[in-house]
């Protein structure tokens, strides 16, 4: 099943959070680059980084959860909370998929 996670930050997490976790962060995303198909941080007004988003293919939604606290970001406090959201692909690449 495909899912979009949407994560808040927790506005007083140390600003310096991303930056002295992002390899961490970036290993385990590779390590499960077969599940997590996409991922990214949001963008203030300001074209700061923030927040986040992932796009997953897991069988269920405690698997995605799984995910969520395995990352590195979530034992730093970085994330407030975050919103597991069931999402139907019927459009990519050019392409109609129904």
């Amino acid at each position: 099943m495909n899912f979009i996670i949407l994560f808040e930050d927790a506005p007083q997490a140390d600003p310096d959070i991303r930056k002295n976790h992002m390899a961490q962060h970036l290993s385990f995303l590779e390590r499960h680059a077969s599940k997590i198909e996409a991922a990214g941080p949001l963008s203030d007004p300001e074209r700061q980084g923030r927040d986040g988003l992932w796009l997953v293919d897991v069988d269920s939604i405690d698997d995605a959860e799984s995910l969520i606290r395995e990352d590195p970001f979530w034992e730093t406090g970085l994330r407030a909370s975050y919103s597991i959201i069931p999402w139907r692909l019927v459009f990519s690449a050019g392409s109609r998929l129904i």
